[in-house]
């Protein structure tokens, strides 16, 4: 199971320094994540000051995009990192799309296949010096004059990453893309039971092995060197579970554990307008769903048990922890479970 580390961008005198310490300290990819900030943008400087890690955006907001503008930027990063960067994708939900991009919502699960198809379709004429020709229901690429046609890097085509948290959209990516991102909202239970099954399902309609396709998993974890700086790592994990559960896209892993009547609950407080909502969310989340959704547990014992929950079922993973916390006390737990793959 290989380690990542996700990239704060909110500094970005410091960035250069940041990427140069994540790759030393030997985690195997670096990931930025679209939210306040491009995820773009920052993986050119990462790709300028590292040379072994692999750089990717976990994830891009694909229906805020078209397939070419996406292919220019992956292009141009697989070629500055040379052939080191992963492109994610995923769909966002509705309302972002409609109401905060101002972009066109359909059919999200068959229109995110048909862009990746498109994207990589542009990737393959521009290396091969093929002419474009792609039309599909959703997207339509057919003119690519000598003036916009990027030269061929020679480092192959990025893999594609496709975001899923339904089964539905876990098997589209194992039809469609390279790897799937499932989101920290899931339970080990959840990614045995759905996550898997699904992404053998989309696997075996193109005959493809498992061996050749990663699932990454981005995992709660609440840590601590002393007992308040653990406290205020679960408060924090409690109102971002709180937050995700109240989201009706992520009831079906509510479901899984019989916990809908609280999804709801969170939902309609979510939408109370009350002004101490998201505190009172946070309040609903007790420690057995804590525990369920999280990795909970000291520094020094942290590493053997997301080992324990997650080995036989990630290839990749790496930490969300919404709450400050050292550095350094992430790479010693990072290192833990590279030399604990074998704890059972």
């Amino acid at each position: 199971m290989k380690v990542d580390a996700r990239l704060d961008v909110d500094d970005v005198e410091a960035m250069a320094q940041t990427v140069r310490r994540l790759e030393m300290e030997g985690y195997a990819g670096i990931w930025t994540s679209e939210t306040a900030h491009d995820p773009f943008l920052p993986l050119m400087i990462a790709a300028q000051q590292t040379q072994r890690v692999q750089l990717g955006c976990a994830i891009a907001v694909a229906f805020a995009r078209n397939p070419m503008t996406i292919a220019n930027v992956a292009h141009d990063l697989q070629r500055y990192s040379r052939g080191r960067f992963a492109l994610g994708l995923g769909t966002q939900v509705k309302s972002h799309i409609e109401r905060r991009f101002s972009m066109q919502w359909s059919d999200p699960m068959n229109r995110l296949e048909e862009f990746i198809d498109a994207v990589r379709a542009i990737l393959t004429a521009w290396e091969t010096g093929e002419r474009l020709h792609f039309e599909g229901s959703y997207y339509r690429h057919t003119l690519m004059t000598p003036m916009f046609r990027p030269d061929p890097h020679g480092h192959g085509l990025p893999p594609i990453i496709m975001a899923g948290v339904g089964a539905s959209m876990v098997e589209a990516a194992a039809r469609s893309a390279d790897g799937v991102l499932v989101h920290a909202f899931s339970t080990p239970d959840y990614l045995r039971e759905v996550v898997l099954p699904a992404v053998e399902r989309g696997l075996s309609s193109r005959a493809r092995a498992r061996d050749g396709f990663e699932v990454s998993c981005r995992g709660f974890l609440a840590t601590g060197r002393d007992e308040k700086e653990l406290d205020c790592a679960k408060q924090a994990i409690r109102a971002r579970i709180a937050f995700y559960a109240s989201t009706p896209s992520y009831m079906p892993v509510l479901q899984r554990h019989g916990w809908e009547a609280l999804g709801r609950q969170l939902n309609t407080l979510s939408r109370s307008g009350d002004d101490d909502r998201w505190t009172k969310m946070a309040s609903l989340i007790d420690d057995e769903v804590l525990e369920t959704f999280a990795i909970v547990a000291e520094p020094d014992r942290a590493g053997a048990e997301i080992v324990r929950r997650y080995s036989v079922i990630a290839d990749r993973y790496w930490f969300y922890t919404p709450y400050p916390i050292p550095s350094e006390l992430l790479s010693s737990i990072s290192r833990a479970i590279s030399t604990g793959q074998s704890v059972g």
